[in-house]
């Protein structure tokens, strides 16, 4: 836990100058009261919320997250059809803009000219090890070039902060070239990049790391103190870079992972319910385990009280097999894209064992939006929605110590670590 005293609110540097005019207009994108500050800092009066827009905006998860942060977004694009429809059932079309289709074909006349921040959840086919690991040159993940393309004919107008999520294999693609190339594309728009990892099992019984870039066109000071939470070794190279114009934010450390809470989420569902897998499908799912895995499950079997576990299909030396987690956290959510399989839930205990797939209800629970409409949504489409997104707490932690202080100039200090509760409901 980090301590230190209650901090007042500045105008960042390069808007401290003046109220007036082009510096007048970006302060609003702020949610500052223009005419409480005057040639004045630091200010307290803040009467508004801070703009989003959203590109690759799937399902609406990072739009969950930011507005518990404290943003309001207003736009936001996808091409999925599917995906538009959960969007529109869980958030409704009152005071925000959704343009559905390709990216490409967007114009920037078509953004808001007010938001203070575009978050960009790119694609991670190409990206990811389940992938062809084709890259930023790939035909799905090389979509990101078209949300730059977007953000340098906004020319002046664009977002003083931007952020770029994916999974952490964008750090590793093509010997790290992409991310350079991504950071590179941000330095030349002016923004300075910092770069930070952040699994969502610190806040959730569920491993999913992503992988977060976040330009910023006026930066904190950097801090140097090592931060291997955030910034982990394979990340270092980054900074080092001299080529790349880079920042490192001074943060609080996040919670630490989780080591149960799978069972807590699962859904409560009796013997008779049909989802549950036959006599024959389940023979076929343990004789298709590994010894070691074997010996496993059947230890959790043979154990009392009811326990459960996850599991993948996976291929090993060209043959299709289970492989079933050791602890009460699930694996990371995927869809069935690029070489993954959807999730299993294994019901242990008592000498019995049942599998089944993983409900819509469930994923939702273990993506941090337990709450959302899942009404009229189609089970292959509700996974594919949340096994795409990004978790709301991490999306929400973000905001909150990072995003919102960086906008109102605020980390030049240690900031108070919030409880982790506060992140989960």
């Amino acid at each position: 836990m980090v301590a230190c005293r209650p901090r007042c609110h500045h105008v960042p540097r390069y808007l401290a100058h003046s109220a007036t005019g082009a510096a007048s207009q970006k302060l609003s994108l702020l949610g500052v009261n223009v005419a409480c500050v005057g040639n004045v800092t630091p200010i307290r009066c803040t009467n508004a919320k801070p703009k989003a827009i959203e590109f690759f905006a799937g399902i609406g998860l990072a739009r969950m997250g930011l507005e518990k942060a404290g943003f309001q977004v207003t736009w936001a694009n996808d091409y999925e059809p599917d995906k538009k429809a959960m969007y529109a059932a869980q958030f409704g079309s009152e005071g925000h803009s959704f343009v559905l289709g390709d990216i490409a074909d967007v114009e920037a006349s078509q953004l808001p000219a007010d938001a203070a921040l575009a978050w960009a959840s790119s694609p991670c086919t190409d990206l990811s090890l389940a992938g062809g690991r084709a890259g930023l040159g790939g035909a799905e993940s090389g979509v990101f070039w078209h949300f730059i393309e977007l953000l340098r004919r906004l020319e002046a107008g664009r977002p003083p902060v931007v952020v770029l999520e994916n999974v952490t294999g964008l750090a590793t693609s093509h010997g790290g070239d992409d991310l350079a190339a991504a950071i590179s594309a941000f330095n030349e728009l002016g923004y300075s990049a910092d770069v930070l990892t952040l699994d969502a099992r610190r806040f959730l019984p569920q491993s999913r790391p992503r992988l977060f870039v976040i330009g910023a066109l006026d930066p904190p000071v950097d801090s140097r103190e090592p931060h291997c939470d955030l910034r982990p070794d394979y990340l270092q190279w980054v900074f080092a870079d001299p080529s790349l114009r880079t920042h490192r934010a001074h943060l609080p450390s996040p919670p630490p992972p989780r080591v149960k809470g799978l069972s807590a989420l699962v859904e409560d569902m009796s013997d008779c319910d049909e989802r549950w897998w036959d006599v024959d499908r389940t023979a076929a799912f343990v004789g298709s385990l590994s010894p070691m895995q074997r010996e496993r499950v059947a230890q959790l079997e043979q154990g009392k009280g009811v326990k459960y576990r996850t599991a993948y299909r996976r291929t090993r030396a060209g043959v299709p097999v289970w492989e079933v987690r050791p602890d009460d956290i699930s694996g990371c959510l995927r869809t069935a894209r690029g070489g993954s399989s959807k999730q299993a839930v294994v019901r242990l205990g008592d000498g019995r064992l049942r599998v089944r797939w993983m409900t819509p209800l469930e994923y939702a629970r273990l993506m941090g939006a337990g709450n959302y409409n899942l009404e009229g949504t189609r089970t292959n489409q509700a996974l594919f929605g949340f096994g795409d997104a990004v978790a709301v707490p991490v999306v929400r932690w973000l905001g909150v110590n990072y995003l919102i202080p960086l906008l109102r100039g605020d980390l030049s200090e240690p900031l108070i670590e919030l409880e982790t509760a506060a992140y989960v409901k």
